[in-house]
């Protein structure tokens, strides 16, 4: 006999939700509003190259180094700044600890087609709802400002499990928070 499904976990970013600008346009902006120019595409290279070397040297937000989501993220930043020519140490301070919480706000992100429409009757036909993401702790207010928080039971980041994508224990949390064994639970993403 088939075991019925029960639960369902999405990922969240370009999945559901999506940048409304590239990053390097955002970056841009905000560094134009503290007197500094900069053009996007420099700081869109920049940032790649930033963001690899810090996933890298400190996966998961250097949680297992004690750094965490925050200190990652103002790092970033402010090295794609410096990469970017931007040597004024207080305005990268700034410019990052304004980005840091832009990228919170509804604004930044859009949902995707038929996001909300696909979440509402996933949620009528009676599945179990859960967000596994590779994410920092921001999440869970991302999703209210975009009001998708609703649709699900909860949200796991990445930052809050201690483990990230693809290693099995951050599904395995998933499924002990659901209370649902493996064979009754699929995953959602990009």
């Amino acid at each position: 006999a088939m075991l019925r499904l029960r639960l369902l976990t999405w990922d969240v970013k370009d999945t559901l939700l999506r940048l409304r600008r590239p990053v390097g346009q955002s970056y841009a902006a905000e560094a134009r509003a503290h007197g500094v120019r900069v053009q996007p595409e420099l700081l869109c290279r920049a940032f790649r190259e930033v963001y690899g070397a810090q996933s890298r040297r400190f996966p998961n937000y250097g949680l297992a180094q004690g750094l965490g989501s925050r200190r990652w993220w103002l790092q970033v930043v402010e090295e794609t700044f410096r990469l970017s020519g931007v040597s004024d140490e207080r305005v990268l301070t700034a410019i990052a600890e304004r980005l840091y919480r832009d990228y919170c706000s509804a604004g930044t992100w859009e949902l995707l087609p038929g996001a909300a429409e696909t979440l509402r009757r996933c949620r009528q036909r009676g599945f179990r709802m859960g967000v596994v993401s590779n994410f920092d702790n921001r999440l869970e207010s991302i999703l209210s400002r975009c009001e998708l928080r609703h649709h699900f039971d909860f949200v796991l980041t990445s930052e809050a499990a201690g483990y990230a994508k693809p290693d099995g224990r951050i599904f395995r949390q998933a499924l002990d928070l659901a209370g649902v064994p493996p064979e009754q639970a699929a995953h959602v993403g990009d």
